[in-house]
């Protein structure tokens, strides 16, 4: 198993970066717009269309509002056929946090694709979410 941790420094106040964070149908509005470019929420199940065309069917696992933390898992895919992630904002007074990102996959030379795709949501969260 292979494991990415982003620590992803945001200057908003973290209420408002949870705000874009759980809102799992809009990610492609409020929080990595351009990187992702289509969200369909079905119940637990999220499909997201990336930019480049890939396609993941995501189970949001759980929503924890009191932790600011979000839990989901990618459904097996050409990429890994094991995939769980979460989000967790992490306050830094009240107008700057964290935002901590991350996952853990099978197989583990999947790594330099998922850190890469990784790498790029979190440059478009942080000015997204900065220039909110």
């Amino acid at each position: 198993m292979a494991s990415v941790k982003l620590d992803i420094p945001i200057k908003a106040p973290p209420a408002k970066v949870w705000e874009a964070v759980s809102d799992v149908g809009e990610i492609h509005t409020r929080f990595v717009p351009g990187f992702v470019t289509g969200t369909k929420l079905e119940g637990d199940t999220r499909t997201v269309t990336f930019e480049t065309g890939f396609v993941a069917q995501e189970l949001i696992v759980d929503i924890d509002g009191s932790a600011m933390r979000l839990a989901y898992s990618v459904r097996p895919n050409e990429l890994m056929t094991h995939h769980h992630a979460s989000f967790e904002v992490v306050p830094e007074g009240e107008t700057a946090c964290r935002l901590v990102w991350q996952a853990d996959f099978l197989p583990a030379g999947a790594e330099e694709a998922v850190r890469g795709m990784m790498e790029q949501g979190a440059a478009v969260m942080k000015r997204t979410l900065g220039a909110a």
